[in-house]
């Protein structure tokens, strides 16, 4: 087996994906107003993202876990994403996915692209249904950082040669320690400390950065 020349790290809700999960669950919820509002005041930095995600998956409450798979069927992957995940597996640059999403759904994006490597937050479920709380830890931008940390050192990537790409502000800690770190499609708050910055939702632009291979 080759040895991994490089790691990039995604972030999945509004970057791999153009969706942000919790919303489209919000909707099956009859409160998709109240959530995607929760959402895009974490995303800009202006709640604690931890507290705020607790909220909003609260208000979840009851929901099936049947509905995960019609979400999974109507999520849009971002421009070229697939096409840079395969050109960077021919590569030998490793792909982890960490999300502030949930398991159930970036464990199936992981298998559909073959990437071994994901880390999301855990729905409490009890009898098919949403219990309204999260199964500790919740992935916040201190365990995306720490996991780019334990995933470089686990393949042995030097710092230099890995890549963070993300969108909100639970992602800046992750961008700010890679060695390439992307704001990509990205919030204000992030697009004012990451230099590097992509503002079509494309994947293409974003291959066009990385000088790895």
């Amino acid at each position: 087996m080759n040895k991994v020349k490089g790691l990039c790290v995604l972030d999945v809700d509004g970057t791999l994906i153009e969706e942000e999960v919790i919303d489209l669950l919000g909707k099956e919820a009859g409160c998709e107003k109240e959530v995607a509002q929760i959402t895009s005041q974490a995303m800009r930095g202006e709640l604690d993202f931890e507290s705020s995600l607790k909220k909003r998956v609260s208000l979840l409450k009851g929901i099936s876990t049947d509905v995960f798979d019609k979400i999974y069927s109507e999520l849009h992957l971002s421009k070229n994403a697939s096409q840079f995940i395969k050109i960077l597996q021919e590569n030998q640059i490793e792909i982890g996915l960490v999300s502030g999403g949930f398991t159930i759904i970036v464990e199936k994006l992981a298998k559909e692209f073959g990437i071994p490597l994901f880390v999301a937050n855990q729905l409490e479920i009890s009898d098919g249904h949403l219990t309204g709380n999260l199964i500790d830890p919740v992935i916040s931008r201190e365990v995306k950082e720490e996991t780019l940390v334990s995933w470089a050192k686990e393949l042995e990537v030097p710092f230099e040669r890995t890549i963070a790409i993300g969108d909100g502000a639970n992602d800046l800690k992750m961008l700010k320690i890679a060695g390439l770190g992307i704001a990509f499609c990205a919030r204000d708050i992030v697009k004012k400390e990451i230099n590097l910055q992509v503002d079509e939702r494309d994947f293409g632009k974003v291959l066009e950065m990385i000088d790895f291979f």
